[in-house]
């Protein structure tokens, strides 16, 4: 039987050896913020007076200097893999209604996404989850809100672009399953929970031993911050209003990412804010 002395010294060293394994893990996973000390996350790709979701969305991310596109998934009829935001494409070209579900590729790749922003955008295209990849890929992470159960077919396009610890899957913990599919079909993939309201939060970690979690507004709070930060957990929070005093407010938490509908406004705030 160890001594008291012993089992204490045990502790201490494990305890060391966890924080420093996990710090490695982060750092291999997590390359530094290319903006001060905080991760910039471009949601739905740069998209103030550009097609939302669509490929120079992205590529204007890239040039600004942000960390991550945020980007939403779903099947086509064929089951090919788009990114568009809402299940229809209704909100998005003139003319046309219906579910994105029911449309082949090759129709969704016939819209003109482009037109409703203006003449310089006619002719922009839905873009599909390997366009995208291979648009990003070196150049920019990955923040992937998994809209549909297609984690096995996502998976695999990741798989054959080398991409697995370049994307954080976004998914409500509530989602288990789809949480599961991830873990079993890509271990060195990067789950990032959304664990719903604040009392949800250590259960969660306790049970998926996440690298990051991604609140709502509404869930957010200093302690919340704390409790991550306590158990080695980064935090990438959407912001709600997009104002600097609201950027302010979360950046004081030592928040690690920012989801922005505006990210040419807040890397501007955030370099003007470390001088």
């Amino acid at each position: 039987m160890k001594s008291r002395s012993e089992l204490y010294f045990f502790l201490i060293s494990f305890l060391t050896f966890g924080t420093t394994l996990f710090a490695q893990n982060s750092k291999e996973y997590f390359p530094e913020p290319k903006n001060g000390t905080t991760y910039v996350i471009a949601h739905r790709g740069v998209h103030i007076g550009i097609p939302e979701n669509s490929l120079p969305a992205y590529e204007k991310a890239i040039d600004l200097g942000c960390d991550f596109v945020e980007i939403d998934v779903r099947r086509a009829k064929d089951g090919q893999i788009v990114s568009i935001h809402n299940s229809t494409i209704d909100k998005y070209v003139k003319g046309i209604t219906g579910k994105v579900r029911d449309f082949t590729l090759e129709e969704l790749k016939s819209l003109d996404i482009g037109e409703r922003i203006g003449p310089e955008w006619k002719n922009t295209q839905i873009p599909t989850f390997e366009e995208i990849l291979k648009l990003c890929q070196g150049k920019i992470g990955i923040y992937l809100d998994l809209k549909e159960p297609i984690v096995p077919e996502l998976i695999e396009i990741i798989k054959e672009y080398k991409m697995e610890r370049n994307i954080v899957w976004c998914i409500p913990a509530s989602r288990m399953d789809a949480i599961k599919q991830v873990e079993k079909f890509c271990n060195s993939c990067i789950v990032m929970p959304d664990p719903g309201d604040e009392k949800n939060v250590l259960p969660v970690i306790e049970k998926i031993h996440p690298l990051v979690i991604a609140p709502v507004m509404d869930d957010f709070s200093e302690t919340y911050v704390k409790t991550c930060h306590a158990n080695g957990v980064k935090v990438f929070v959407d912001e709600d209003k997009g104002t600097e005093d609201e950027w302010d407010w979360i950046l004081n938490l030592g928040t690690d990412g920012i989801q922005t509908d505006n990210p040419e406004e807040l890397i501007k705030f955030i370099k003007k804010r470390s001088k």
